[in-house]
């Protein structure tokens, strides 16, 4: 009997980012990135967001509060607030075959720059911005 690759292999489906606020984070990823909008639950900050990009519905980020989970003491919670606002707390690498397009759209916005687009020594070329809870979103230009 013979198994069909597909149907075994991994895939990532969510992960997992970190907002402070909700509103401002939906805005960014709808607004900004054009991600959609599966599902929001909760209320109040106390609330995950699913966002995807548009044509991909098997691959999804959860916003969420990162410190909401009971098993965290509140020394955690103070460490996990001090690594997002440095931005050390989480990072994504997203993709776009347009970069400087890309680029020109989050310049437009209040969207804060970390790094325009550059060529990296390792290869890629690629632009840095930070989400509204600090979270470092670097985007690669696709060949």
């Amino acid at each position: 009997m013979t198994h069909d690759m597909t149907d075994t292999a991994i895939r990532i489906h969510n992960t997992f980012l970190p907002h402070e606020d909700p509103e401002a984070s939906l805005a960014f990823y709808r607004d900004v990135l054009g991600f959609e909008v599966r599902l929001d639950v909760g209320g109040g900050k106390m609330r995950w967001i699913t966002v995807g990009p548009v044509g991909q519905p098997d691959t999804s980020i959860v916003l969420h509060p990162p410190a909401a989970d009971p098993g965290i003491t509140d020394d955690e919670r103070r460490l996990i607030a001090e690594m997002m606002a440095k931005g050390t707390y989480s990072i994504i690498v997203l993709a776009t075959k347009d970069l400087d397009a890309t680029f020109e759209k989050l310049q437009a916005t209040d969207t804060e720059i970390v790094q325009e687009p550059t060529d990296q020594p390792y290869g890629v070329r690629d632009c840095a911005v930070r989400d509204p809870a600090g979270t470092m979103i670097r985007i690669q230009e696709l060949p």
